[in-house]
């Protein structure tokens, strides 16, 4: 699968959270995210072990009870059945792979 970069097609989850998913193959799934500052993304839980990179603005990531503040270029790795939340400090982008492929994400 390839694909050329398209602002068009985003989703809205969360409000000031929005998700596209880029590419996918049998055992991956890749998602950009762009996030407003001030949008909360809930406590959640979900079997998929998710792989993260902050492109740009700063965010509050709280993994497993523990708050890590994220800035341009940090990233993160969150187990599977872990539970996760995130304050958007910033208006920021980021990029998350998630394995296996998240079906509610297909396009």
């Amino acid at each position: 699968m390839f694909a050329i970069h398209d602002e068009n097609g985003y989703a809205e989850p969360v409000e000031g959270i929005e998700m596209k998913t880029l590419v996918h193959g049998e055992k991956t799934l890749l998602v950009r995210f762009k996030m407003t500052q001030g949008a909360l993304l809930p406590s959640h839980t979900h079997p998929h072990e998710q792989t993260g990179y902050l492109i740009s603005g700063r965010i509050n990531l709280y993994i497993g009870g523990e708050c890590r503040s994220a800035g341009p270029g940090d990233s993160w790795c969150i187990a599977s059945g872990v539970e996760h939340r995130a304050e958007i400090l910033k208006d920021s982008v980021a990029i998350e792979v998630f394995s296996p492929v998240r079906e509610d994400y297909l396009p």
